[in-house]
């Protein structure tokens, strides 16, 4: 029996840069297909970036067909006019999203730093790193974006792959059950 092929698409809004990267889980181990930026911020026309936006998003979809789609909460910040505007990009992105009948998952910028690296607070450089690491490629990005949103990716497999804790655990109906579901993490003396 072939598995069904399971591709994540993760997003980092943004109106002036927006992330966005790819990867396809093969027995439960992320591989990346592809990770890049869209500089809305190019067009003058504050429609015309939404309208890129969901065009980008869409044509993303479209090539890969992805299984999920995974974004980055926005964080509040002081400046009311940049919210709105991020607000706008990650709600364009999430609508295409939708056109395309993916279920829509949100992350917070926390989450994916804590769930890419164990440390919630972790810098950007940080986390491209573990990136690099868990998904075994060496070239750097011009953009952070990018990593940001392979991250946002990555973090959604974490949290929903077969291995992921949150689902074993639910399944464990006491120690001697949950050490049955996870024997990884049980330390042999």
């Amino acid at each position: 029996m072939q598995q069904k092929k399971i591709i994540i698409l993760g997003v980092d809004p943004g109106t002036i840069i927006m992330g966005y990267g790819l990867i396809e889980i093969k027995n439960n181990k992320p591989y990346l297909l592809e990770l890049g930026v869209l500089k809305p911020g190019k067009v003058s026309d504050t429609y015309k970036k939404l309208q890129l936006i969901f065009n980008t998003i869409s044509g993303l979809i479209t090539k890969y067909q992805p299984t999920s789609f995974a974004i980055e909460a926005p964080f509040f910040g002081k400046n009311v006019q940049s919210m709105l505007k991020l607000g706008r990009a990650q709600g364009v992105a999430i609508a295409a999203a939708m056109r395309h009948g993916l279920d829509v998952t949100e992350y917070s910028p926390k989450k994916v730093k804590q769930s890419v690296t164990g440390n919630g607070n972790a810098d950007k450089e940080q986390v491209m790193k573990m990136l690099q690491h868990i998904l075994q490629f060496t070239e750097d990005p011009k953009h952070y974006d990018a990593t940001d949103a392979l991250a946002v990716a990555v973090c959604h497999h974490f949290q929903n792959g077969p291995t992921s804790t949150a689902t074993k655990t639910k399944k464990a109906k006491g120690w001697d059950d949950f050490i049955k579901n996870n024997p990884e993490k049980v330390k042999k003396k």
